[in-house]
């Protein structure tokens, strides 16, 4: 047990490491998204450079990427401290890619994906909580680093409604604290004004 469960961690972290939108970029725009906008290898930047529709494409591959380690960890191991354990390898390789000298993305994407499968309760809540908080401040950094924060306090909640395992919630402890920390220069950059927006509002015409 203890074998299969670090050979799936490790094929996990090699899942997650796969770049997808740099991949999507070269194969289907032939552009390096790291050359472009913020440089990050994830799906707002890949949006931003490559368009709305390769952007979900980088979004859904990055989700996927962490929906399917912890599925294999727990039908393979039949472990859920395995299958935490394959999400959080996943969610590792998306932040540190052996493919890219470990300069990954900050792993929003692939945590929605990892915890669509371990408490998928949990992700509608996480999902409002980004789309308002996007909508009303126009940051996606910041919208993400509000669901990440709340990741926690939801599967908290969710425990008091019914038993939530406790690799579950120390699981997304680790990848709340990981993701916060992987913001630290979209937080620097709101603080001096320098972060892009969403879209900006309208300025007022000007009086004849």
């Amino acid at each position: 047990m203890v074998i299969t469960t670090m050979l799936l961690c490790s094929a996990s972290y090699l899942i997650g490491s796969i770049p997808t939108g740099l991949v999507l970029g070269k194969v289907c725009a032939r552009t390096d998204i790291r050359r472009a906008g913020s440089g990050n290898i994830g799906a707002t930047n890949a949006a931003r450079v490559l368009g709305k529709k390769l952007g979900a494409l980088t979004f859904a591959g990055d989700m996927l990427k962490g929906f399917a380690p912890p599925l294999a960890g727990a039908l393979l191991a039949q472990s859920a401290w395995a299958a935490c354990l394959c999400g959080l390898a996943a969610f590792l390789g998306h932040l540190f890619p052996v493919y890219l000298r470990f300069r990954g993305g900050k792993g929003v994407a692939t945590a929605f994906g990892v915890f669509l499968y371990l408490e998928p309760l949990a992700v509608p809540a996480l999902l409002v909580l980004f789309v308002l908080v996007a909508a009303l401040l126009r940051y996606v950094s910041l919208a993400s680093l509000a669901a990440a924060a709340a990741l926690p306090f939801v599967l908290a909640a969710i425990a008091l409604l019914r038993p939530v395992h406790p690799a579950v919630i120390l699981t997304g402890t680790l990848m709340a604290i990981l993701t916060c920390i992987r913001h630290r220069s979209n937080i620097s950059r709101i603080l001096s004004g320098t972060e892009p927006e969403i879209y900006r509002k309208k300025q007022p015409a000007a009086r004849r």
